[in-house]
């Protein structure tokens, strides 16, 4: 009966370690197949998204390769339009630095003031004049350098 038992006890092994496997790989199968659901409701295929959701996925990196730089009291002024940037260069720095403070750091020409030791009726007369000069340069390189005659 020696043999018998251990060959039983071997049959009964094998069985169990058969049965064992097939346990193992029902469940990874169930798993898998709970995975695959769960990436079909959490995930998405780039073709399926709209262009509004593309363009959050990414972003564009600035260099200020093109840019102009102005240093203003302090302040380092990047000016991206090449042609305000002309403009704003064939000004006096006094007018230079009214213009950039007013309209590139947001500050009151009372604030202007103060930071240049000047008088705020001052700081209004070197805007004015100076958005008008600039009106003038931009008007003539939009014109193709050509100054156009206005008679009355």
């Amino acid at each position: 009966m020696g043999k018998k038992s251990s060959s039983f006890l071997e049959k009964t092994i094998i069985h169990q370690f058969d049965a064992f496997c097939k346990k193992i790989l029902k469940n990874e199968v169930i798993d898998y197949e709970n995975h695959l659901a769960y990436r079909r409701k959490h995930e998405i295929l780039f073709s399926e998204l709209s262009e509004q959701e593309i363009k959050q996925l990414f972003m564009t990196d600035d260099y200020n390769l093109d840019n102009y730089q102005f240093r203003v009291m302090g302040y380092d002024i990047e000016v991206k339009d090449s042609l305000i940037a002309e403009a704003l260069q064939s000004l006096t720095e006094k007018k230079r630095n009214v213009i950039l403070l007013s309209y590139f750091m947001d500050m009151s020409d009372a604030e202007i003031a103060r930071e240049m030791n000047l008088v705020r009726s001052t700081i209004h007369e070197h805007r004015k004049r100076s958005l008008e000069q600039m009106k003038k340069i931009m008007e003539g390189t939009l014109d193709g350098g050509k100054e156009t005659d206005k008679k009355s």
